[in-house]
């Protein structure tokens, strides 16, 4: 590896071939450590003809894996060294810490240099993590028009579609014809890099409607674009959240949708790659939260980091596991006398509780989508209390047997059964039950639920197992 390094850095000519004999992913996608080595070594040697080559062939994705992987010094010295053939749109692909990072060390006129060739979504994602200090100094440094759109963007809320639209697009007059809008999309040179249909607006810039491409391309010239203008097009507010414009793209299966201020002025657009991320960043953030995880950790978070922002959720939990935990103290007595219950009785609690948890789930992510709502919701709710009740029944006539055959206690297997299906039932009703109530008063049924429906199950299940064995067995 180290002469072909040296090889490479010192014929920069014959960079394409290093990189097929060098290729950056092994057979499973993941980044080669002889390919991160090997360019931390041209770094390192300042070799900024041989990385500039090297960096001009790579995607923006494949540039940000590399940055992620390199050592933190090696990464603001590949950013000096390559300057403008660096692409900032890379840095969108690594871990928020990592972009924070760099954004803070690098010298706000190489950010605003890498930044001016970026698109207005791509520049505000990179710039609204970092402090606002740095912000500005980075802004400072951009042209006046530039430095205007994007501070625009910023000023809209956070998770927004003013936040993820390109302001690029292409308006024109609704008196054009055909004719006149093909040759001034050949004609302007300033015209966005991708694009899938043109919006028609007045001379205030309101909105007057859409044109596919595929439609003006099939059109004649001389045809008024009047003609062909879809005045119904679906659009969507600036103030709009990212979410609800992601599920809007997938039911009316969108590639592209113009963006309005209140006035119905066209101020931007949002592509079907914008989604794609959004959808992306939802999903993940669910994913956490289900699991009391805040949605901003990063892997490459130190310890410390993540340990304080895992700690209030840990101490939620322990608090309701001290609740679930003095349901045993009411049946201190009963448990004394019978050892049967204290083994069995968490069978009980945990069945319930991992019932729930797969109720949650489907609840959580039916209210995300907008699947479960007021029109269903009893039928709903109807349909995961008899699947808990259904595997209850099931899942007594298991453990039921298995308690008997185990303790050879009379009435044992009984007692349990009966626990059995109520906790179940229970753990169905808490895991839509809950959810939808933090739905209903706005909090988030991903990040609280779990905490709540496992505490129910645990109450339940601790207390109808020992209630259930109380009166069962005349226990005192």
């Amino acid at each position: 590896m180290a002469d072909d390094v040296e090889r490479a850095m010192t014929d920069v000519a014959d960079d394409a071939s290093w990189l097929d004999r060098m290729p950056m992913r092994d057979t499973d996608g993941n980044v080669r450590p002889d390919f991160v080595e090997a360019i931390s070594q041209a770094v390192q040697a300042a070799n900024a003809g041989f990385l500039c080559e090297i960096v001009g062939e790579l995607h923006e994705a494949d540039l940000g894996d590399l940055v992620q992987a390199l050592a933190p010094d090696d990464r603001i010295r590949l950013i000096e060294l390559t300057k403008a053939d660096f692409d900032f749109s890379a840095l969108n692909e690594v871990d928020d810490a990592v972009r924070e990072e760099l954004l803070e060390e690098l010298e706000p006129a190489t950010v605003a240099e890498g930044v001016r060739e970026l698109e207005a979504d791509d520049a505000v994602e990179l710039l609204e993590g970092v402090d606002e200090d740095v912000q500005d100094e980075i802004l400072d440094k951009l042209p006046l028009s530039e430095r205007v759109a994007i501070e625009r963007s910023l000023t809209y809320p956070e998770n927004s579609a003013g936040r993820r639209m390109q302001t690029d697009f292409i308006a024109v007059q609704p008196d054009w014809n055909v004719g006149q809008a093909i040759d001034y999309m050949r004609e302007t040179p300033d015209l966005p890099d991708r694009f899938y249909e043109i919006y028609s607006v007045d001379s205030d810039q309101r909105w007057q409607g859409a044109v596919s491409l595929d439609t003006l391309l099939r059109a004649r010239r001389p045809v008024p674009l009047a003609d062909l203008i879809d005045e119904d097009r679906r659009r969507v507010s600036v103030l709009e959240d990212q979410e609800e414009v992601a599920r809007m793209f997938g039911k009316y299966n969108l590639v592209a949708a113009p963006v309005v201020d209140p006035d119905n002025r066209l101020v931007g657009v949002i592509t079907i790659d914008d989604v794609v991320d959004v959808i992306e960043e939802e999903a993940d953030e669910d994913l956490k939260a289900l699991g009391g995880v805040t949605s901003d950790e990063e892997l490459s978070d130190n310890f410390l980091t993540i340990a304080r922002a895992r700690f209030l959720w840990l101490l939620i939990n322990l608090a309701t596991a001290f609740l679930a935990s003095s349901v045993l103290g009411l049946f201190e007595g009963q448990l004394e006398q019978m050892v049967a219950l204290a083994v069995l009785a968490p069978i009980v609690a945990s069945q319930g509780g991992n019932a729930a948890t797969q109720t949650m789930t489907v609840a959580v992510r039916a209210l995300a989508t907008r699947q479960l709502n007021p029109h269903n919701a009893v039928r709903i709710i109807i349909r995961e209390a008899m699947v808990g009740l259904m595997n209850g029944i099931a899942f007594a006539l298991i453990t039921g047997i298995a308690a008997y055959l185990w303790f050879k206690t009379p009435g044992l297997g009984i007692v349990i059964a009966l626990a059995m299906i109520t906790n179940l039932v229970a753990g169905a009703l808490g895991g839509i039950l809950i959810p939808m109530a933090l739905d209903r008063v706005k909090a988030d049924p991903a990040v609280a639920s779990g905490t709540f429906v496992t505490t129910v199950t645990d109450v339940v299940g601790f207390f109808a197992f020992l209630g259930i064995a109380t009166l069962w067995f005349g226990l005192k």
